[in-house]
């Protein structure tokens, strides 16, 4: 199943529950700092939205307050983020690369373990991985 499209302040709740495990929708908003926290309607709101899209579930209700857990992993979420900003680019991974090259964000050690990663995709014979290394060594 495919992770919903989550906007900022739902990625920001969805990194509460990643990071703290099940929480009251008002442990949610304390989560946030204390400049600029969003109202407690607000995330309670937002949660429940969240689960209407399936990424969150609530687990039990103790008293008045719902508890709530993550229902879609962070590297799903994080996965769905990647896709969609890639396919601004038509899917080419080349300007993204660019960048962090260039603003200093990618290393080395980066660049060492997509190179690992690239090869164990390789060696299971992923479609994905097929001549991706050959091809760039051959420009190299």
């Amino acid at each position: 199943m495919a992770t919903a499209k989550l906007s900022r302040l739902e990625l920001r709740i969805m990194e509460a529950l990643w990071t703290h495990g099940a929480l009251a929708v008002r442990e949610v908003q304390e989560q946030f700092p204390e400049a600029g926290r969003p109202a407690y309607t607000t995330v309670q709101t937002m949660l429940y939205r969240l689960e209407a899209k399936k990424v969150v579930r609530r687990v039990k209700k103790i008293g008045n307050a719902h508890i709530f857990e993550a229902a879609v992993s962070r590297a799903s979420a994080q996965r769905r983020l990647i896709d969609d900003f890639l396919g601004l680019f038509g899917g080419q991974a080349q300007p993204l690369m660019a960048h962090l090259i260039q603003t200093g964000k990618l290393t080395l050690d980066d660049v060492r373990e997509a190179e690992r990663l690239l090869k164990a995709l390789e060696a299971k014979g992923a479609p994905e991985a097929k001549g991706t290394l050959e091809e760039k060594g051959k420009k190299t």
